[in-house]
C-alpha cells in the first residue's frame, strides 16, 4: 500500500521542500560586517549570498525532509534559539536532512541542517535543543570565516557546492560536487570548516547561555554529549556517531560544559509535548518495516505510562499499514482532549482522505484555517487536498496567497502552485512557479528557461512581465557568475 503522508517528505533533488527560506524582518545592510584572519571583509550582502547559494546546492545534493509539520517544529525550536542568542536578529533558517547519522551542521549565512538520526537519538527537547543551540553559535561566533577565505579562489556557486558537499560528505560519505573545485582546493576548505577546540568550547559555553535565556534546560547540550561520548566506549570507535567525528568531545569538555550549565542553573524545560509527537511522526514516517513499527506502538500504547506522542505514534501506524478506521480511532481519543492541536487535525483530515472521506477531510481542513487564519502548514495541506479532490483553481489561489509570505517561498509551496496552474491558470503563471522550484532546487539553467517561455505568452501583464523579466536577470547573473572560475 502507498502511504499517502509519506508523499509528503517529497524529497530533494527532487525534493519538494526547504525547511524555510525564513529571513527575519532584516535587510542585508542591517547586519554586522564579519571579518577574516587577514584583515579582509566579507559584507552582509555576500555573507546571505553565500549562504542562498549554499543552500540550493544543499537541496542538489541531499534528501531533505519536507514534511510540513517537522519543518515547522524544527524552525520554530531554532528562531526560539535564535531569538535568545547573540544575534537575535541575524536570519537563520533551519532543516532537516533524512540521513540516519546522528549529526548537526552549520553552514554560510545561518543555514543549520539537523540529521533526522540526531532528532531520534535525541531523548528529550532539551538535548535536541542543545545540540542546536552549539550550532548557532557556530555562526554567532564567526567559527566559519575561515572556510570562507579558503574559498576565495573559487566562484560564489563552486565554493557554496563544494562547502556543502564536505558538510553532507562528513555524514554520508558522498564526494558529489567536490570534484567541481580542485582536490587541493577542497582539501583546504575541509581543513578550514574542521573547528578548533577553542571554536568548540565557545561554542559550547555561548550555546548553553542560549539554552538558558530560552528558558530550556541548559543540562540538555552536555548530558546529550556525554551520552554520545559513552556510546563510543562501548560499542568502539568504528561505530563512533558522525557528530563526535564533526565536534570532537572529550571527558574536559563534558565536565567544563556541565560546569556551565550549573551556573545556568536548573528548573528549566525538559522536554515538550511537541517534542515527542514530532519525534514519533519521524520514527513511523521513516520505519522501514511499516509492521514492525505498529507492533512497537501497540506495546508502547497499551503501557500505562502510555502518553499521547505514543498514541499518536500508534495512529500514524495504523495509517501506514492500511487501518484507517484505527488510525482515526485513535486521533478521534486525542483530540477529545486537545481539539485544536493543529498536527492532530491535518493528521486525521488525511487519513479521512485517504479513506475516500475527502467530503470530510476538505472540511476540517477549512475549519483548521478558520481557527489559524494564514496558517502555512495547513494551507500547504489544504491546498495538496483541493488539488487532489479536482478543486485546482480554489488550490491555485490559495497558493498564491501563501506565497506573499516569504516564509512560504518553498518548493512544496511552488509546486503546489505550479501543478494547480497547469490545470486552472494562464500557461505563463506554471512556468513561472515552475521557474522558482528549479531555482530553490540548485537547477539555474531550467529556471532560465522557465521565465523564457513565460515572457514569451501574449497574455502576460505589462506588471508581470517587469516582474518576470527582473527575476529572469538575477537567475542570469548567477550563471554569469558561475562561468567566471
Amino acid at each position: 500500500m502507498e502511504f499517502p503522508l509519506l508523499n509528503t517528505l517529497l524529497l530533494c533533488s527532487a525534493l519538494a521542500f526547504c525547511p524555510s527560506l525564513v529571513r527575519s524582518d532584516v535587510s542585508g545592510t542591517d547586519l554586522p560586517d564579519f571579518g577574516d584572519s587577514s584583515g579582509s571583509l566579507i559584507s552582509p550582502t555576500q555573507e546571505l549570498e553565500f549562504g542562498e547559494a549554499f543552500m540550493r546546492s544543499v537541496r542538489a545534493q541531499a534528501t531533505l525532509v519536507s514534511d510540513p509539520d517537522l519543518t515547522r517544529y524544527i524552525r520554530r525550536l531554532g528562531d526560539r534559539l535564535v531569538a535568545n542568542s547573540d544575534a537575535p536578529n541575524y536570519p537563520f533558517t533551519f532543516f532537516i536532512v533524512q540521513d540516519p547519522s546522528v549529526n548537526a551542521f552549520a553552514g554560510p549565512g545561518g543555514y543549520i541542517g539537523i540529521h533526522t538520526g540526531l532528532i531520534l537519538a535525541a531523548r528529550n527537547e532539551s538535548e535536541l535543543a542543545g545540540v542546536m543551540a552549539h550550532e548557532i553559535a557556530h555562526v554567532t561566533q564567526r567559527h566559519l570565516l575561515r572556510a570562507y577565505e579558503a574559498a576565495n579562489q573559487l566562484s560564489l556557486p563552486t565554493a557554496a557546492a563544494t562547502i556543502a558537499a564536505i558538510l553532507l560528505g562528513v555524514a554520508t560519505n558522498s564526494d558529489a560536487g567536490i570534484a567541481a573545485a580542485s582536490a587541493i582546493q577542497a582539501g583546504s576548505i575541509q581543513y578550514q570548516l574542521n573547528f578548533t577546540r577553542a571554536n568548540e568550547k565557545e561554542a559550547d559555553r555561548i550555546g548553553i547561555q542560549t539554552l538558558g535565556r530560552s528558558g530550556i534546560d541548559p543540562f540538555g547540550m552536555p548530558s546529550f554529549f556525554e551520552r554520545l561520548y559513552q556510546s563510543t566506549r562501548l560499542y568502539g570507535v568504528a561505530n563512533i556517531p558522525e557528530f563526535l567525528s564533526t565536534h570532537p568531545v572529550t571527558t574536559d569538555r563534558i565536565a567544563e560544559s556541565m560546569q556551565r550549565a550549573e551556573q545556568q542553573g536548573r528548573g528549566k524545560e525538559l522536554d515538550s509535548l511537541e517534542f515527542q509527537l514530532e519525534r514519533a511522526r519521524l520514527a513511523v514516517l521513516l520505519a522501514d518495516d511499516a509492521s514492525a513499527v505498529l507492533q512497537e506502538y501497540k506495546a508502547l500504547a497499551a503501557k500505562s505510562s502510555a502518553g499521547p506522542a505514543d498514541h499518536y505514534g500508534l495512529a500514524l501506524a495504523n495509517w501506514r499499514n492500511g487501518a484507517s478506521d484505527s488510525a482515526r480511532s485513535e486521533l478521534l481519543k486525542l483530540m477529545k482532549s486537545d481539539p485544536d492541536r493543529i498536527l492532530y487535525r491535518t493528521t486525521l483530515a488525511q487519513v479521512l482522505q485517504d479513506s475516500g472521506q475527502q467530503k470530510e477531510a476538505l472540511a476540517l481542513y477549512q475549519d483548521t484555517l478558520n481557527l489559524y487564519p494564514g496558517d502555512l502548514v495547513v494551507g500547504q495541506y489544504y491546498a495538496a487536498a483541493l488539488l487532489q479532490a479536482g478543486k485546482a483553481e480554489q488550490a491555485r489561489d490559495l497558493a498564491r496567497e501563501m506565497v506573499r509570505d516569504e516564509q512560504a517561498r518553498t518548493p512544496a509551496v511552488y509546486q503546489l502552485w505550479a501543478k494547480a496552474a497547469s490545470v486552472s491558470g494562464p500557461p505563463w503563471e506554471t512556468n513561472r512557479a515552475s521557474a522558482e522550484l528549479y531555482y530553490l532546487n540548485g537547477d539555474v539553467p531550467l529556471a532560465v528557461d522557465q521565465l523564457e517561455q513565460a515572457l514569451r505568452h501574449s497574455d502576460v501583464s505589462r506588471y508581470d512581465q517587469e516582474r518576470i523579466q527582473a527575476r529572469l536577470e538575477e537567475f542570469r547573473q548567477i550563471l554569469a557568475e558561475r562561468a567566471k572560475k
